[in-house]
């Protein structure tokens, strides 16, 4: 399965879920990453770290790490 590391910018997915060793998915989901809604991949810094996506309107950063721990789907 494709994690939210994989997408590529302006790519569009719906969260499935975490792995299952993930600590910080509680943090996570109270920022609204919550299974079955739509994450769009806006950008990633310069260097590489963090990530830019887009979740139900607002931009949110994520550090590559916390996002390769995010299983996504097909929109």
């Amino acid at each position: 399965m494709k994690t939210l590391n994989d997408l590529n910018q302006g790519q569009t997915a719906k969260i499935g879920s975490y792995k299952p060793a993930f600590t910080a998915s509680r943090r996570l989901m109270e920022l609204g990453l919550l299974p079955g809604v739509e994450i769009r991949f806006i950008k990633s810094a310069p260097l590489g770290d963090p990530i830019a996506v887009d979740v139900d309107g607002r931009q949110l950063s994520l550090r590559r790490a916390d996002a390769a721990q995010i299983l996504v789907q097909s929109a």
